[in-house]
């Protein structure tokens, strides 16, 4: 039997009185955090290009756009907000499963939840919890389970099928429709490693594309549509295809016990997740020793090979943002001289600041010897001063992670920011309601009133 069908039985056979309290709070925890990262992303590039190309794809007031308010049909709409919650790299993680695994899940069962609403067919908090929920679960259980590196891009592959799994349980899918939903996903599953590797925008808009394909693939199934039904473990399925190796004991040995979203990072800066242990110990030895960027004389960081294959990319003096995003010497850079990273880290004054530069020019980032192809951590440090002082520091639980959260201030305080960044004024009194609704979610009875709270003010 394929392991597929384990999914299936356990997203079918979970009701929401089955989820632990840490799951439900972790769920309406990072549900928050990915509205604010998506507002924020709106103003980001290529957003209003994707928006006006999305028009002309098809007809359609399914669902609307956050923080622009654009209405587009349902499969649009989840790739429009799907590549804004990506498009910071502002959205929350899970560091064992290399997954991104609320981003293509959210903007795919938002999209899906305004349309049925408006086809009279209300989604309440509930069902909203127990999606993401489950989604999560199977997005990452299949990810941990992975025992080689990436090639595919895993943030929108696995969360093509987090995506499936949430609108499936919103939809009310039957066993049948969720295996056939799940293989006609698999056959449109995208996105490699190489928009990565050359700090392509396209990077990004792979989320976008692997929601409205999960949204799509819904559909079909539902309308009677079948598919091939060894998606995981067959000769050419996604652990065989997609990935190159996994252990069936991981995949499968703690599904109904260990809840994965409770296992998510916050990201407390806007760039790539593999940055943040440097970033985070280098500002920890500044605040500990009260140093300026400008006595520093150089860095050298000791670095998982993953690590170093994400962000050991070296500084370019015109560097787009997609890449700066991905640069740790540049966003270590950038902390160390403005004590954090802002959303304003990528403008063209600071991206191209010459005191930057240099710094970032004396960065090196080495790969040490650790084995596991999917490891983000340890990561260690060593700041020489001019003055010939040298500071240690090795990382183990990054700042954002279960091990090292954020504190609940500091989610709203990222929440708010991210809000105020939105390209059109949604309004602090919009925000502050959002937060209240999000933190009583199972109360709410339809969740399409999130959304209006995420519209532009003047709409």
């Amino acid at each position: 039997m394929d392991a597929i069908d384990d999914f299936v039985a356990h997203v079918l056979g979970t009701g929401f009185d089955d989820l632990p309290s840490e799951a439900i709070k972790a769920a309406k925890t990072y549900t928050l955090d990915s509205f604010g990262v998506g507002l924020s992303g709106g103003a980001g590039p290529w957003v209003d290009e994707l928006i006006q190309l999305s028009g002309q794809w098809g007809q359609g007031d399914d669902a609307r756009v956050w923080g622009h308010g654009l209405r587009l049909p349902a499969p649009a709409a989840a790739l429009c907000n799907a590549y804004q919650i990506h498009n910071a790299e502002f959205d929350c993680v899970h560091e064992g499963a290399v997954v991104h695994s609320m981003t293509v899940l959210l903007g795919a069962a938002m999209a899906v939840a305004e349309k049925q609403n408006r086809n009279g067919s209300g989604i309440s908090g509930r069902d909203l919890i127990l999606a993401a929920v489950l989604g999560v679960d199977v997005a990452c259980h299949i990810s941990v389970a992975v025992t080689t590196g990436l090639k595919f891009f895993r943030p929108g592959t696995a969360g093509a099928l987090a995506a499936v799994t949430a609108v499936a349980k919103l939809r009310d899918f039957d066993a049948e429709t969720l295996r056939n939903a799940y293989s006609i996903a698999y056959g449109q599953i995208c996105g490699t490693m190489q928009a990565h590797t050359e700090g392509s925008m396209l990077l990004g808009m792979q989320v976008g594309f692997n929601a409205r394909n999960a949204v799509t693939a819904c559909d079909m199934a539902a309308a009677g549509l079948q598919g091939p039904r060894n998606i995981l473990e067959g000769p050419f399925g996604y652990f065989r295809l997609i990935e190159d190796g996994y252990d069936r004991d991981v995949l499968l040995g703690s599904l109904g016990r260990t809840w994965r979203i409770t296992e998510l990072s916050h990201k407390p800066f806007p760039s790539g997740r593999a940055t943040h242990g440097i970033v985070d110990g280098c500002l920890g030895l500044q605040r500990q020793h009260g140093f300026g960027a400008d006595e520093v004389a150089g860095i050298v960081a000791q670095v998982p090979p993953l690590i170093h294959h994400l962000v050991g990319r070296p500084i370019e003096d015109f560097m787009n943002i997609n890449s700066a995003r991905l640069c740790a010497a540049y966003v270590t850079a950038h902390a160390l001289r403005h004590e954090g990273i802002g959303v304003d880290a990528y403008d063209d004054g600071n991206l191209r600041h010459p005191d930057s530069q240099d710094l970032a020019r004396r960065i090196q980032i080495n790969i040490d010897d650790n084995p596991d192809p999917n490891a983000l951590v340890p990561v260690s440090m060593t700041i020489t001063l001019k003055n010939g002082a040298e500071h240690i520091v090795t990382v183990q639980d990054v700042y954002g992670s279960p091990a090292n959260p954020m504190s609940y201030e500091a989610h709203l305080e990222k929440f708010r920011k991210n809000c105020a960044a939105a390209p059109r004024f949604v309004g602090v009194e919009r925000a502050e309601a959002l937060i209240n609704q999000v933190e009583s979610l199972e109360n709410l009875d339809d969740v399409t009133r999130l959304v209006d709270l995420m519209m532009p003010k003047d709409t």
